[in-house]
């Protein structure tokens, strides 16, 4: 299973899903101009997708230079327990590392899915009202 990447834009909420697939990098690399979020998706019984997430986080850095950009690492397929080979301490400390929230979720169990989207929900939030202060400071 490969990496997703998604990212948000400000001005309208537009979610791109690269599944993982290096043909859509060039695509969203266009697509990313100002991202205000990012959500990278990674398959918790597979080293290389969790490898992967690197990678999308440093495209996406690299195409918005010097921004900070608030996201979640998750963790998916947490049903295949016995087959896990990334552990959550590992994922979360990167996470961590990397400024990122981080949550798990078994999209095949309906286990916790939704909390991606309340983590990006609520930094899409907090961006919006600072620059909303922003824009009547200046007022």
């Amino acid at each position: 299973m490969a990496t997703h990447c998604f990212c948000f834009c400000f001005q309208e909420l537009f979610l791109f899903d690269s599944a993982g697939k290096e043909i859509f990098s060039e695509m969203l690399e266009k697509l990313w101009e100002q991202p205000n979020a990012l959500c990278i998706v990674y398959d918790v019984t597979n080293e290389q997708s969790f490898s992967n997430s690197a990678k999308w986080l440093e495209k996406l850095r690299t195409q918005a230079s010097g921004i900070h950009i608030p996201g979640v690492l998750v963790g998916n397929k947490t049903d295949l327990i016995d087959r896990r080979v990334v552990e959550q301490k590992q994922a979360k400390d990167w996470a961590e590392t990397n400024g990122l929230e981080y949550c798990e979720m078994s999209v095949k169990e309906m286990e916790n899915y939704e909390a991606p989207f309340h983590i990006m929900a609520n930094a899409f939030h907090r961006l919006y009202k600072e620059r909303v202060e922003t824009f009547h400071s200046l007022v």
